[in-house]
């Protein structure tokens, strides 16, 4: 197969930890040509969608891991796979990029994850399609309905719907300390839609990174476990990655959700589950898959090129 990644600079990469390092490395040792592009190597032109993309020669060194070849202009259409893993922010770029690549579904290109499915779950909000497995939960920018929801809970996380890695999260306990200064921050005083989540006390036991690839439920989560003191459990942030078998809670949110999220264009897709509540739906760029390898010995990345090969 001829696989073309859009993602984040190569040189940016930590591949100790580096989803997208894994899937090319796997894909590689396949046989797969592997290929990179940026979103601003996306351009529509006469009709047609094409890409500045460049070849990846692949060293086999983890410390100096890739040679880029010569970019050159071509279709999506030319590939066999376009594999999307370009992290948030999901800005008006990231939309725009989405519908490029819808364009270039429409003449044929094969694009994983579904550009439109992408857009159509915000990785916040689309929880809300599956309220039996949700915390009580808040999406607004009403001011007063943000400290209403507050005054209920009393223990509430408030976030911001478009970042990732726990960038934005605030954590405003029964005091109700900096609420107001949290809200005009995240709101941009009224002015921007945000999250807010009764807070789940089982976060101490971590934040669970559920995968689902190809419809199927991989056996091991990483917990995302917080630490000094931090409430947010992303490694991004400093937590701590422990990876473990699903409980039957996991389970049965993991496959209620597997069959429908990947009848709906999602190949690979992230739950963020903490404690018995799903809180969060990832689907431009999931990650976990060494940290379960190097604790479990379950190859993920071996999964997702198998269902890869599959759904070409």
């Amino acid at each position: 197969m001829k696989i073309a990644f859009l993602a984040d600079p190569l040189d940016h990469f930590k591949t100790y930890k580096d989803t997208t390092y894994a899937m090319m490395i796997e894909a590689g040792r396949r046989g797969h040509s592997v290929h990179a592009f940026e979103p601003a190597d996306l351009a529509l032109e006469g009709g047609t969608v094409a890409a500045n993309i460049a070849p990846v020669t692949l060293t086999g060194d983890p410390g100096d891991w890739f040679r880029l070849g010569p970019r050159t202009l071509q279709r999506l259409d030319a590939f066999d796979a376009v594999v999307v893993r370009k992290d948030p922010p999901f800005d008006m770029e990231y939309v725009y990029a989405t519908y490029l690549l819808n364009l270039a579904q429409q003449a044929g290109a094969h694009i994983f994850n579904q550009p439109q499915a992408i857009r159509d779950h915000n990785e916040k909000l689309a929880i809300a399609q599956f309220p039996q497995f949700t915390a009580p939960t808040l999406v607004a920018r009403d001011m007063a309905r943000l400290r209403a929801f507050h005054a209920a809970h009393q223990d509430v996380i408030f976030k911001p719907l478009d970042s990732m890695g726990g960038a934005g999260v605030f954590r405003i306990g029964p005091d109700g300390q900096n609420l107001g200064a949290v809200l005009e921050l995240l709101s941009d005083n009224g002015n921007r839609t945000i999250m807010a989540q009764r807070f789940i006390p089982e976060i101490a036991q971590g934040d669970k990174r559920i995968l689902l690839i190809g419809g199927k439920v991989v056996p091991f989560a990483l917990a995302r476990i917080p630490q000094n003191g931090e409430v947010r459990a992303n490694l991004a942030a400093g937590g701590l990655g422990v990876a473990q078998a699903l409980s039957a809670r996991d389970r049965e949110i993991a496959e209620t959700l597997a069959p429908i999220l990947f009848q709906r264009g999602l190949l690979l897709v992230g739950l963020d589950v903490i404690g018995d509540y799903l809180t969060e739906i990832n689907v431009t760029s999931p990650t976990c898959f060494q940290e379960i390898r190097q604790q479990q010995g379950f190859d993920v990345a071996a999964m997702f090129i198998d269902a890869l090969e599959q759904a070409r």
